[in-house]
């Protein structure tokens, strides 16, 4: 027998005929304070009106399940719930032929073609097509986490963003791609993966008509038309348009480096550039030039090589207005005009304005000459000083004095500037006997 529980006792239940009221509009309209419930003796349950409850009349325990021991109030329940252990599907939808266990599951999925969404949020109006999504919703509003992980104490508003993350700290990746086997944490991931071996890019820029295979790809990349710099370092104040290249940035200032070589074990603060790194070692050059068939290891130096060939150079000097190909070469030719000199050695102190030439110094101090002659075996501390010592092997003179063209080319390009300074005072179409005089004295100093 269930037990008749009065929340205001003003109110007496007895003067309204069950079997003339519609439930669910007295439950609509009744006052919260004048609810009344009824608490079943058995299981505890507890209703607004005395709806049917299989178990009153035959004062039996709630039914049960032997092979997971869930329990149910109703017998019909169970019935349904058994069909997950049989993969009984006896509902199927008449649009894509979808199988279902129970047949209000089947009507939930069947909005999925009539885009019904009757639930809607009252702050909001975002609609949706489940109360229990609306309901899962609504913790955006309150901020409600009511999921918590053991491990790190973190919260979240659904269960099952609770046990993705939780994977983080298993390490668990139950989903893999069938083509890579690569394995992933989350299915949505997976999906997405997929995409790549089949090139789908099924989101679009309105602007550019550039497609991603991603809408967060989509969403970054469209800031580059509106600018928008959403993520800002608390640091330095610098944005950016990404939230990933903020993290990146962050490491600037943290000096973390999380990623490691396993070869020289060179640490790197992005895996971008560890993967990058390993071309040392392997020798992979993947990037090619279609002009020339140079191979390089970064696309970024293949991009910067083509300006070669296309005489591009983007770069220009605000001083002296010299033009150059990379940013790179601008920055370091700015320290001619401002003497800047930003690298010192730690032995002699003498100051670089490039941090190449400062580890090519170093080399001095530490007699390391790490470039060896292949015909005599003489060494050098610089790779371009073999090259030009080379060219006395190879008799090879590739520079040659504008003044006097009919003259031999010179081996060092250097050489040039002391020739043009013997040559300056002298009078090319009538002292030959002079310039060749000096010239023989270049020659033999080279």
């Amino acid at each position: 027998m269930e037990t008749y529980l009065k929340t205001n006792e003003t109110h007496m239940f007895s003067d309204l005929s069950l079997k003339t009221v519609d439930s669910d509009k007295y439950v609509e309209n009744v006052n919260d304070k004048c609810k009344k419930y009824f608490a079943c003796d058995i299981c505890g349950q507890k209703r607004l009106l005395n709806k049917k409850h299989t178990h009153n009349q035959t004062k039996e325990k709630p039914s049960s399940y032997a092979i997971c021991n869930k329990e149910f109030p109703q017998k019909s329940d169970l019935s349904v719930h058994y069909r997950i252990h049989s993969n009984d599907k006896p509902y199927s939808c008449d649009v894509c032929h979808k199988d279902f266990s129970g047949k209000s599951t089947l009507n939930v999925h069947f909005r999925t073609h009539t885009n019904e969404k009757p639930f809607s949020c009252d702050v909001c109006h975002k609609e949706f097509s489940q109360k229990i999504h609306l309901n899962v919703h609504y913790r955006i509003h309150t901020n409600e986490k009511p999921y918590s992980c053991d491990v790190c104490n973190k919260e979240f508003s659904q269960k099952s963003t609770l046990n993705v993350h939780f994977r983080t700290h298993t390490f668990e990746k139950p989903f893999s791609c069938d083509i890579c086997h690569k394995d992933f944490s989350q299915k949505s991931n997976l999906n997405v993966h997929y995409r790549i071996h089949t090139n789908e890019k099924p989101y679009s820029c309105d602007i550019c008509h550039k497609e991603f295979s991603l809408t967060s790809s989509l969403n970054e990349h469209f800031r580059t038309h509106t600018n928008e710099l959403p993520f800002s370092c608390d640091v330095c104040g610098k944005k950016y348009s990404r939230k990933y290249d903020l993290n990146v940035h962050f490491r600037t200032h943290t000096n973390l480096k999380p990623f490691s070589c396993d070869i020289c074990h060179k640490d790197f603060s992005q895996k971008s550039h560890l993967n990058v790194h390993y071309r040392i070692h392997t020798n992979e050059k993947p990037y090619s030039c279609d002009v020339c068939h140079k191979d390089f290891s970064r696309k970024g130096d293949l991009k910067v090589h083509y300006r070669i060939h296309a005489n591009e150079k983007p770069y220009s000097c605000e001083v002296c207005h010299k033009d150059f190909s990379q940013k790179s070469h601008l920055n370091m030719h700015y320290q001619i005009h401002t003497n800047e000199k930003p690298y010192s050695c730690d032995v002699c102190h003498k100051d670089f304005s490039r941090k190449g030439d400062l580890k090519v110094h170093y080399r001095i101090h530490a007699n390391e000459k790490p470039y060896s002659c292949d015909v005599c075996n003489k060494e050098f501390s610089q790779k371009s000083t073999l090259n030009v010592h080379f060219r006395t092997h190879t008799i090879e003179k590739p520079f040659s004095c504008d003044m006097a063209p009919w003259k031999p080319i010179l081996v060092h390009r250097k050489k040039i500037v002391f020739y043009y300074r013997s040559f300056i005072s002298c009078d090319v179409e009538s002292h030959h006997s002079c310039c060749d005089m000096r010239f023989r004295m270049i020659i033999a100093f080279v």
